[in-house]
């Protein structure tokens, strides 16, 4: 995202009805169960859905308590728990298949520790983190909005608030903000796309959206009403994996930043922390949040490379992009190694990932969520760095 003149940027989001979001969910409920009767199980969990089937696919290691039945029954709760239960795609009577089978033995080689020999990462890749200070979560402003939009429809839903009557789980959103100088000023444009129920018309979905939009974006940035989008094809009934097949891993970008930084192009649903697809870029978000709230950038961008079977990182880049408070950027990359370990094993340990928190991460992004003590979750989200930042820069 550039730093100067004038220009727009958009990013979209997604609801938890979403076909790719019901798979990330059933994934993520997957890793869960096993997280939960063994905290270092191994799951790489592909999830399917379309019309009245839930195909489960994959690679586990853990105990044999956690059954096949189990599974399917968790996936079926998931199911419900968003609210699906219509003629094409029901929870009480969605087809279920599970073929998950035991974790390949030459990658389970690579990953275990053995000997003098560290636990190693489960694939090889490249991770990206990032945050700025367009937000109080600091996030880039565009995927915030987004995000936040959809949230409070999910609430009212869940709740059953009158204002929502009629809206079913399925939604989307896109949010377009001026910048001025590498600041959002306003919004250009907003599009909101949600299932309903048969018979509601334009008007009446327009009329119960409107004042959410309006609430949920800053005072004096709304559009113009001709740039307000509210389910621009007309009709929106059939939705969900009936509407159109989810897979597992497809909304990677509605997961991170929204198009504002680099991705790896690695999902994160249905893997265990020991795929550092996943957790190497909570380390990257962790890392590059906690370098932001120390005040020593404005804007960062962190980058993490592995390779299949070896601990260390074979990389570890920083960008502070213009970089105004002059920091030193290969020392900021040595302070950061320092303060966290950079191994799998380090990153779990330090993060807390070998506990069953995965499945409230399945929508509305990974990053920019509040973490939370009691339950553990979202602990990359924490800024605990920022004193021994501050110290080590003077500031």
């Amino acid at each position: 995202m550039r730093d100067k003149g004038e220009f727009l940027f958009t990013s979209e989001s997604v609801s938890e009805g979403h076909p790719d979001k019901v798979a990330d969910r059933i994934s993520d409920t997957v890793l869960d169960a096993f997280l939960a009767a063994d905290p270092y199980a191994r799951v790489a969990c592909e999830t399917l859905v379309t019309t009245n089937r839930i195909v489960l696919a994959g690679e586990t290691r853990g105990p044999d308590t956690v059954t096949h039945d189990q599974l399917a029954h968790l996936a079926r709760m998931a199911v419900h728990d968003i609210g699906y239960d219509q003629e094409g795609f029901s929870w009480k009577h969605a087809d279920i298949a599970v073929h998950l089978h035991a974790q390949s033995s030459d990658i389970a080689q690579g990953v275990d520790s053995a000997g003098n020999k560290d636990e190693g990462a489960g694939d090889q890749g490249i991770m990206f983190g990032y945050a700025c200070t367009e937000t109080p979560s600091l996030m880039p402003a565009p995927l915030y909005y987004a995000h936040l939009i959809l949230r409070r429809i999910s609430e009212l839903r869940r709740n059953n608030d009158l204002s929502v009557a009629g809206l079913l789980p399925d939604a989307k959103s896109q949010v377009t903000l001026r910048y001025i100088d590498g600041k959002p000023v306003g919004a250009t444009s907003v599009v909101v796309s949600t299932q309903h129920v048969e018979g509601m018309e334009q008007a009446q979905i327009k009329q119960k959206l409107m004042p959410l939009i309006s609430s949920s974006l800053p005072k004096g940035w709304m559009p113009p009403d001709s740039e307000i989008y509210i389910n621009p094809t007309g009709k929106f009934v059939i939705g969900g994996p009936d509407g159109d097949c989810g897979l597992t891993g497809r909304k990677i970008i509605v997961d991170t930043y929204g198009g504002a930084a680099p991705h790896g192009g690695g999902a994160f649903s249905g893997k265990d922390p020991t795929k550092v697809d996943r957790s190497a870029a909570y380390a990257c978000r962790y890392l590059a949040k906690n370098v932001v709230a120390a005040g020593l950038a404005e804007r960062c961008t962190l980058q993490l490379s592995y390779a299949i079977g070896v601990s260390d990182p074979l990389s570890v880049y920083v960008e502070l992009h213009g970089n105004p408070y002059e920091v030193d950027e290969g020392r900021l990359e040595k302070t950061l190694r320092e303060l966290m370990n950079l191994r799998p094993r380090g990153i779990r340990e330090h993060l807390h990932l070998n506990r069953p928190i995965y499945a409230v991460t399945s929508a509305y992004g990974h990053f920019g969520r509040e973490p939370d003590e009691e339950k553990g979750t979202f602990t990359w989200e924490r800024t605990d760095l920022v004193p021994a930042l501050k110290a080590a820069f003077n500031r």
